[in-house]
């Protein structure tokens, strides 16, 4: 038990880690204030660190750096637009910050109409898929090969498609026995996809929950019990 008054930096970060875990994990037995101050502690610590990663990451290079290191003196009018935004904490002058959030959600708005073109009309492309095994013919234009196991797999991915297609056909009521069977198919593939997503989502919250488990077991236990909770 020695190592309990152990007063070395190292040790006070162990300490206040098991604090901090422990504090979170409260939330499991109920709310309570104990949760809440370090759910505030954590908030704090996200926004400081977001500042100091804004201005190391996109201020500093992409703004400080072009006007003072690269002349580009253009830049420097980005600020009195930035500042902009700060005057919707005032109740004469905020219609003036509408004037620089307008122009950003026209910029983003353009840049997402972009983003959504490259990347779903290549997934419309690369969905038509070879359903016939093919050697490979750089002649014909072929050049990966299809496999018999290749091509079982397109089939089923063509079906999926289709089935799935199908349910999201709401400009038509579904009365043709076929047509809703596919439909319906269709809901039960995109269940089988929903559950595998939140299964995913599940192991990875574990993987969270065994990290911080390990921690207290071996770092702050190490603590108590140096020479037999060692990693």
């Amino acid at each position: 038990m020695g190592g309990f008054f152990v007063t070395n930096q190292n040790a006070i970060i162990i300490w206040f880690g098991m604090a901090c875990t422990l504090g979170i994990y409260s939330i499991l037995y109920k709310e309570n204030k104990v949760y809440r101050f370090f759910e505030h502690i954590y908030i704090g610590l996200a926004a400081g660190f977001m500042i100091v990663q804004g201005w190391a990451s996109i201020l500093h290079p992409l703004w400080y750096n072009r006007i003072f290191h690269d002349g580009e003196w253009i830049w420097f009018f980005t600020l009195p637009a930035g500042m902009l935004l700060y005057l919707i904490y005032s109740k004469k002058w905020n219609w003036m910050a509408r004037i620089t959030i307008g122009f950003m959600l026209g910029l983003n708005a353009g840049q997402q109409f972009q983003q959504f073109s490259g990347l779903y009309y290549k997934q419309i492309g690369a969905s038509f898929k070879p359903l016939l095994p093919q050697p490979a013919n750089p002649a014909a234009g072929v050049l990966n090969p299809v496999t018999v196991s290749g091509a079982i797999n397109n089939l089923i991915f063509l079906v999926v498609l289709i089935c799935v297609t199908t349910y999201f056909f709401f400009a038509f009521e579904q009365k043709n026995p076929v047509v809703k069977k596919t439909a319906l198919a269709g809901r039960w593939m995109l269940m089988v996809a929903f559950g595998a997503i939140f299964g995913s989502t599940i192991m990875a919250r574990m993987a969270l929950f065994i990290a911080r488990v390990d921690f207290l077991v071996h770092d702050w236990g190490g603590i108590f019990f140096p020479n037999v909770l060692k990693k």
